[in-house]
């Protein structure tokens, strides 16, 4: 089982999903492990992602860190670095034949760029993995869905779940009401509208896949 898992912004809760998904698994008795390709500001991701692999070695789970806090590419001209896609595609082929189910988290957004000409949806696209969204909920999420969406579809790739997630407490319209439209519009299944706080999720939908 191999998933790339992308968000339509930085903060929807990328690595928060990818733990759940992880913790589950893993309790379900799969060899999964979660794999951040690059890293930028610091590794707080890898060090929970490596957490909720089983405890295993950061270095493997995120292979290229850049400490400064903006996209790579940009990390990358800042501290005098390249970033080269044949690391962390070579990355991804180290712990997969380790480990037997995979979960690829991307940095930031469907679009950010990691290196000159190369970008997130470059990667997942060599990668060759279907596409787990990851949403924020709140007004406006329902345009960032579809623009990632068709961004994913443009690649040759298929999204094939969205999580929706609660990034506050309190709910307003907006946030009520988008989780009963996601589907309709995109034609893609909701595996989860996760609340505040929420410390686990039901796998059902997402063992479908």
């Amino acid at each position: 089982m191999r998933f790339f898992i992308t968000g339509t912004d930085t903060g929807v809760g990328k690595t928060y999903v990818t733990c759940l998904l992880l913790d589950g698994l893993r309790n379900a008795g799969e060899d999964a492990v979660g794999y951040k390709p690059v890293a930028c500001g610091d590794r707080e991701d890898a060090a929970l992602l490596a957490a909720a692999s089983g405890g295993i070695d950061a270095d493997l789970v995120n292979p290229v860190f850049l400490k400064t806090p903006v996209a790579p590419y940009v990390a990358g001209m800042l501290e005098d670095r390249t970033v080269d896609p044949a690391e962390l595609l070579g990355g991804f082929a180290k712990i997969s034949a380790l480990h037997e189910s995979v979960l690829v988290e991307g940095v930031g957004g469907w679009e950010v760029p990691i290196a000159a000409n190369y970008r997130v949806s470059d990667l997942a696209a060599d990668l060759g993995l279907p596409v787990i969204l990851v949403a924020g909920n709140k007004l406006g999420a329902l345009n960032h869905i579809l623009l990632t969406v068709e961004a994913i579809r443009a690649k040759g790739l298929r999204c094939a779940g969205i999580f929706l997630n609660q990034l506050e407490d309190e709910m307003d319209t907006a946030m009520i009401t988008n989780k009963g439209v996601i589907e309709d519009l995109t034609g893609i299944p909701l595996l989860d509208h996760l609340i505040y706080g929420q410390d686990f999720l039901d796998l059902e939908r997402f063992l479908k896949l």
